[in-house]
């Protein structure tokens, strides 16, 4: 079975800089996506090894819980790489899921989100595009919350 791949990129109205600040910082995720992560639990120094457990809100309807390990964090690049050890998905059942998000800045105050999800089916198969979408669209979403906040709050991770 291979591997399957889907990228996608979202144009953010906050810098890179301020952006990577937020989305390293698990213990304001309860705040910044407030209505969608309840809370979050940090094993380790945000490094890799460290697992987040993402405790989400039961009716936001995409499971109660999203638990990732870091493989791979360049504060200086601004790249995540992390693997999912759970979660609920609207797409089904993955067999394997792992993500890469990185940050690249596009001008003053702006940057350019580039998510890359691999994944495997149980099966073997691909998920269809609306499937594909599904799942950026939840990636991003968690993004654009991010992105609300910070624009709401200038001098908050400044």
């Amino acid at each position: 079975m291979a591997p399957a791949f889907v990228s996608d990129e979202l144009a953010v109205a906050v810098s890179a800089e301020r952006l990577w600040k937020v989305f390293m910082d698990a213990s304001a995720m309860p705040k910044v996506c407030a209505g969608f992560v309840d809370d979050i639990v940090v094993e380790g120094n945000g490094g890799p090894g460290t697992i987040y457990t993402m405790k989400l809100n039961p009716g936001v309807g995409v499971g109660n819980t999203y638990k990732t390990r870091v493989a791979v964090c360049d504060n200086a690049a601004h790249v995540l790489k992390s693997e999912v050890l759970e979660a609920e998905s609207k797409v089904g059942k993955l067999e394997s899921h792992s993500t890469e998000t990185k940050l690249e800045g596009t001008g003053d105050g702006s940057c350019m989100a580039k998510l890359k999800v691999e994944y495997e089916l149980a099966d073997g198969s691909s998920l269809s595009p609306e499937q594909e979408k599904t799942m950026v669209d939840g990636y991003f979403g968690m993004l654009k919350m991010m992105e609300a906040y910070l624009a709401a709050h200038p001098a908050e991770f400044a």
